[in-house]
């Protein structure tokens, strides 16, 4: 028998469809059976990549009688956690408020009324260390419901002013009257190095202990902050953290593309589930490292890592899925490992040495299994093997194809088939981010490919320009949300500046219009998650906090400076430099928390290069620019003056294409050649 879930879009959902709970969907329906009945609600969130939400499901959701329980005494409601962000933050950060933790599986307990009372993430189905079982749980939450209600309501109203209070951040007065070369500094930027460095593993690279996320934001601030004071310590963090990632068992060493994160410090062991955004994030900050290096294995690891996204992420539509699971045959990591017989075996004579350099052994290196990774250099593997380099590395590329081939008849792991706005916007952004870095064509195709889906598919219908979140089977849903907005502004322009079509920027323009009238705040400065009108939560909250994808408000703080110069928009830098102003000492001290908001102010205190290209060959030369390592800059280019962008106003000199280098619209004297502007920029 088949619940209520049936009927859903969401892959996390329908694993679901089937369990002998009585799940609803989050809506209006599961709320007035509740009031109606007198019945507390069961909010239960997760994501179809998550480990412990498929145990969750397996001990207690397919359990018969724990269902029967749950069916009596509750309500209960069942919500991916991608769909509908909007409802995950607001009871996360409940359960955060109660016991100073979080995660997922996050249950949550509910008034008919939507406001929380109490809550858990994974609970076992007997009692083990020191957590109650789910049954024992369920069994005291209902009868605290009937018994000490006033308790629970005082509970509730707690909680709910909590989630209210948590918007007031940034709102410390802004002394607009000073000048922006006072309110944001050098020595900030000197003080957010320190702060990060001073988190950094010298060893193994990364930020903190296990278990070890990529830290994108850090390893991006740390090259450019390299990039504007040559600190050598700041480049050989963040090129350690990248080189450690690229040669651990967190990048799939024979398919490419990286996991979520390493459980070890060492990057050998990841979790396996496959995101999207990291994938973007970590190609947005590869293409850095290679255009300020130089150094190949940078873009070998962008190449692999896009075609991974090509061959096992991509829709026929050309929009990018969102997830692959960790899990395949209900064992984490089973798609991936390796035992040394099997090795062996495909390889022959080619075995030894390509077990000695991917760390292969009898006994395994994880779980009596083997995760490929490259602890020690070529080199000393080549000299032990009695090999040169060339040899080795020639026996590595022929043998990688051989054990792919065997692991594709593997059972694979789940995938979130679902295509999310934000998401999609963050690797349309990587890989124009690639089409420029690399220079390969093909990257700006799939971009664009992907954001005419956008446009056909995702957009709602109507004058104005809003957006649905989510895309799956020809079905959007679900109001876009300030991520999305946010997401997608910065991919518009960024494809403008790989494809020179001014359309495109056009469109970022009247998103951003759109953003400011329905998302913005009361005090004119920071923008909400939800967009005004929207009924179905208890609190409009704000997020500035620069988690696994960058928050709303650090993009849109960014985007409003950077359409600003595009403009001539006065306001939208205005509240650019508010935003950032009013959170500038919450993020000096914690700028590995707020790394995309450290990136703003290292971006107002450089200033940056204003380009302007006009003439025939205005594409040719873009793209010489978009080579070089310009981590901040504003880029326009077309063939003829353009009347609603003042940088490309009067600029046409007939027969010619001149770049023009300007800051804060003044500029220097127009050259035809982009090697006579490197010392301009």
């Amino acid at each position: 028998m088949a619940n209520r879930l049936a009927k859903e879009t969401s892959p996390y959902l329908l694993q679901h469809a089937h369990n002998p709970v009585d799940w609803y969907p989050w809506g209006e329906e599961a709320f007035e059976k509740a009031r109606a009945e007198n019945k507390p609600v069961l909010v239960s969130i997760g994501y179809a990549a998550c480990h412990w939400c498929h145990v969750m499901e397996r001990e207690s959701f397919e359990n018969e009688a724990t269902a029967a329980i749950m069916n009596e005494h509750f309500v209960n409601i069942k919500i991916d956690r991608e769909e509908r962000p909007d409802i995950d933050h607001i009871y996360m950060d409940a359960l955060q408020a109660m016991s100073g933790q979080g995660g997922w599986p996050l249950n949550v307990f509910l008034l008919p009324d939507r406001r929380p009372f109490y809550g858990g993430t994974y609970f076992p189905p007997q009692a083990v260390y020191n957590r109650p079982s789910w049954t024992e749980v369920l069994t005291a939450v209902s009868d605290a419901f009937h018994t000490k209600r006033a308790d629970i309501e005082q509970q509730a109203a707690n909680l709910t002013q909590h989630l209210e209070n948590s918007n007031q951040f940034g709102m410390d007065a802004v002394n607009d009257l000073l000048p922006r070369e006072e309110q944001f500094t050098a020595a900030q930027c000197n003080a957010m190095a320190l702060a990060i460095l001073g988190q950094a593993d010298k060893e193994w690279g990364g930020f903190g202990r296990a278990p070890k996320f990529p830290g994108t934001f850090s390893i991006s601030y740390l090259l450019r902050y390299y990039r504007m004071n040559k600190d050598e310590a700041a480049l050989q963090q963040a090129l350690l953290s990248l080189d450690k990632m690229i040669d651990g068992g967190i990048n799939d060493q024979l398919g490419g593309g990286f996991a979520r994160y390493s459980t070890d410090e060492k990057w050998l062991a990841p979790h396996f589930e496959k995101m999207l955004y990291d994938n973007a994030l970590l190609t947005d900050v590869l293409c850095e490292a290679w255009q300020l290096t130089g150094e190949a294995r940078y873009a070998v690891a962008v190449q692999e890592t896009l075609g991974f996204l090509e061959r096992e992420l991509t829709s026929p539509e050309g929009g990018f899925y969102s997830a692959l699971d960790a899990d395949s045959e209900g064992v984490e990591g089973k798609f991936y490992v390796w035992g040394e017989e099997e090795v062996m075996a495909l390889l022959g004579a080619d075995g030894p040495a390509f077990c000695a350099y991917f760390d292969v052994s009898r006994h395994g290196n994880w779980e009596d299994v083997n995760i490929l990774w490259v602890p020690r250099p070529i080199a000393t593997v080549a000299a032990e093997q009695q090999m040169s380099v060339a040899e080795l590395d020639a026996l590595i590329r022929r043998s990688k194809p051989r054990l792919l081939e065997a692991r594709a008849k593997r059972v694979r792991p789940g995938l979130d088939d679902k295509i999310l706005l934000g998401w999609n916007a963050l690797m349309i952004h990587a890989l124009c981010k690639a089409a420029g870095a690399l220079g390969v064509e093909k990257y700006a195709a799939m971009a664009e490919r992907a954001m005419n889906l956008v446009m056909e598919k995702m957009r709602r219908p109507g004058e104005t320009p809003a957006f649905w979140h989510t895309y799956k089977n020809g079905e959007a849903r679900y109001p876009a949300f300030l991520d999305d907005y946010a997401a997608l502004i910065r991919a518009l322009i960024a494809l403008q500046e790989v494809t020179g079509n001014l359309a495109w920027l056009r469109e970022a323009k009247a998103i951003t219009n759109y953003v400011t009238a329905q998302f913005g705040d009361e005090t004119g400065r920071y923008f909400y998650y939800t967009e005004s009108g929207q009924e179905d939560v208890i609190v409009r909250k704000k997020e500035v906090y620069d988690g696994a994808v960058p928050s709303g408000n650090a993009l849109m703080a960014h985007n409003l400076w950077h359409l600003s110069i595009v403009y001539d928009e006065k306001g939208w830098a205005e509240r650019a430099l508010a935003m950032t102003a009013s959170l500038g000492q919450t993020v000096m001290r914690y700028p590995t928390s707020f790394g995309v908001w450290a990136a703003m102010v290292m971006r107002l205190v450089q200033g940056e290069p204003e380009l302007a290209v006009a003439g025939p060959d205005y594409l040719e030369r873009m793209k010489e620019l978009n080579a070089m390592y310009l981590p901040f800059k504003v880029m326009l280019g077309a063939d003829n003056d353009v009347e609603d962008m003042p940088l490309l106003q009067n600029r046409r000199v007939e027969g010619k294409t001149l770049v023009y280098v300007c800051r804060e619209y003044r500029c220097e004297r127009p050259v035809e050649y982009i090697s006579e502007i490197n010392n301009l920029i």
